[in-house]
């Protein structure tokens, strides 16, 4: 292959077909997370772009603010998920070599979620996508033991997506947003993050990764908040007294064979010399290369911007992994290995 046109599989990809955009309009997100608009999306338009950046799979899922979108209707949340889940198994099973997907989970519903989990697994669901928090619930929560039982049973994937940060209330399924700045900054920017560092401190420090060691989660954003924190929640449940005391070799390990990061967005600040968010991952927390995944973001990051960061990962790539063979693992290597582990 030319330099330029390594193949990649993207775990990190979402869909919004027509049904769903509908939805989000009619329940109050016009404009996501504070974002602009609801990006557009369509199947040629996700093909060209996986044509552009040399991505010869997609592995779909939905986006936040997921299929939980209007808290005082749950039936809608059922339904929705079903209909999102049914759309995206039928796009695999058409173009299997092309597509696999990520099934959503209704949840705070844990009942419909066990229901849903068994329906998306038959319909060959490669894993599931689930937001970092559900009305003010956040993955780890003991509400949702039941639901990781069922995916550690199943060896399951789990790929983890941020969503807007809510306090949970003590009134059925309602939430309060938790946004300091409120909407003078759109909420992926940091809040992502943020959350995305919340959601896994509480897996770690709830006890759920100790207890679902089939589990596999893939993390976004390489990360996102988390890196800086690993030391920092670890160390401080061995001198504060009163939560779950972490073994720092133990949450090594589950890091080292039970979670993946993905490189979507800016995890580079440039095409040359590999400097930024990764590099303070990899060489900071020596988080090896057997950990990370491709990630587009698409179309939430619209393919010409997909261009761009892909040519930012590849001499960010080529600086941190001198290796071509250490690269093909990131690109794809690390990604067929983990889909390969699917048990149908």
């Amino acid at each position: 292959m030319k330099r330029g046109a390594e193949r990649r599989i993207d775990v990190h990809s979402h869909f919004l077909p027509p049904f769903y955009r509908t939805a989000l309009a009619q329940n109050g997100h016009t404009y996501p997370d504070g974002m602009p608009a609801i990006p557009a999306w369509s199947l040629p338009a996700h093909l060209e772009m996986m044509s552009t950046a040399n991505v010869t799979k997609s592995i779909l899922s939905i986006s936040s603010p997921g299929t939980h979108i209007n808290a005082t209707n749950p039936l809608l949340e059922i339904s929705l998920t079903r209909e999102c889940n049914a759309y995206a198994a039928n796009l695999k099973q058409e173009m299997p070599e092309k597509f696999g997907f990520w099934a959503s989970l209704p949840l705070p519903d844990v009942n419909a979620a066990l229901q849903e989990i068994e329906t998306a697994w038959s319909e060959k669901a490669d894993g599931f996508g689930l937001m970092t928090n559900y009305h003010g619930l956040y993955l780890g929560d003991a509400a949702f033991d039941a639901v990781f039982d069922r995916l550690n049973d199943l060896h399951a994937t789990v790929f983890i997506h941020p969503t807007t940060p809510c306090i949970h209330t003590s009134t059925a399924r309602q939430a309060l947003p938790a946004s300091p700045f409120g909407t003078q900054y759109p909420i992926p920017i940091f809040e992502f993050f943020f959350d995305t560092a919340r959601s896994v401190i509480n897996l770690f420090s709830s006890g759920t990764v100790d207890r679902c060691p089939n589990v596999r989660f893939i993390i976004p954003h390489a990360g996102g908040a988390l890196p800086p924190l690993l030391t920092r929640f670890v160390q401080f449940s061995n001198v504060v007294p009163g939560g779950r005391v972490l073994n720092a070799t133990t949450v090594r390990r589950q890091l080292d064979t039970q979670f993946y990061f993905d490189l979507a967005g800016f995890v580079f600040d440039g095409e040359e010399g590999g400097q930024g968010q990764l590099k303070a991952f990899v060489e900071g927390f020596g988080i090896g290369h057997g950990r990370l995944l491709f990630g587009s973001d698409f179309p939430f990051t619209q393919t010409q911007f997909v261009k761009v960061f892909v040519e930012r990962m590849r001499g960010g790539l080529e600086a941190l992994f001198g290796d071509e063979g250490v690269r093909d693992a990131v690109y794809w290597g690390n990604a067929e290995g983990l889909l390969g582990e699917r048990r149908y």
